[in-house]
């Protein structure tokens, strides 16, 4: 029994060396498996997908899902001549243009929801008004049937539910913010009245902005983005 002692001791000596070895290789393993990607980080939900679209702009130029490719955008819904939410909401929206205006990762995509009346040159005066550069903040006009589906399909701003009747019937009125990532997921709709959310908003955009682009893990398995 004396003698076995100090085997025993050993035994449970190299044991722990074992685990200490295994402990050390997995942790280096998940290092370099993950290295150089955000997969280890909490990130924001992914609520949907924005599908393809191809609106012009207060300069009359087309844009599409080119144009904010590998940029993190905020995509909103207004009017011109709206009296009520639009003006509030679209100031709460200029302030956070404000905070990363000349930042060439991120863009703002206001469309009108009235686009039978907000012409291009409508659009001009409104952007502006604002103050804007027209390469960062673009004010969209276009077919209103697909206008009104990206609201609902793409950034879940306003519920589908609401598509009945002629499209020419419907009104679309909401406060609300679609946050994209870089990559064409929407990862967060805010309500662009309630200043606690836009503050969430704006720390949201510099979150996104330096989340990398990358789909899945650095050597490329494991990546579940779903087809477009």
């Amino acid at each position: 029994m004396v003698l076995f002692l100090p085997i025993m001791k050993r035994g449970i000596k190299l044991l722990l060396i074992y685990v200490g070895l295994f402990t050390a290789l997995l942790l280096g393993y998940f290092y370099f498996l993950f290295r150089g990607t955000d997969e280890w980080k909490s990130k924001l939900p992914v609520i949907s997908y924005v599908k393809p679209f191809s609106f012009v702009n207060q300069l009359g130029d087309t844009i599409t899902q080119a144009n904010t490719a590998g940029k993190v955008y905020v995509a909103n819904f207004f009017f011109v001549t709206c009296p009520g939410i639009c003006p509030h909401m679209n100031n709460n929206l200029n302030s956070i243009y404000k905070a990363f205006k000349g930042n060439k990762s991120v863009l703002f995509l206001s469309h009108t929801c009235q686009p039978e009346t907000d012409s291009v040159p409508a659009l001009k005066r409104y952007a502006d008004s604002m103050g804007s550069l027209p390469e960062q903040w673009y004010f969209l006009t276009g077919n209103k049937l697909m206008l009104y589906k990206a609201a609902r399909e793409s950034y879940h701003i306003d519920d589908p539910k609401n598509n009945v009747g002629s499209i020419e019937d419907q009104f679309l009125h909401a406060q609300f913010l679609a946050l994209v990532d870089k990559t064409g997921k929407v990862r967060g709709v805010y309500d662009g009245l309630k200043e606690k959310e836009v503050n969430l908003l704006k720390s949201d955009i510099s979150n996104l902005v330096k989340e990398s682009n990358n789909v899945g893990f650095v050597n490329g398995i494991f990546g579940n983005a779903p087809p477009r």
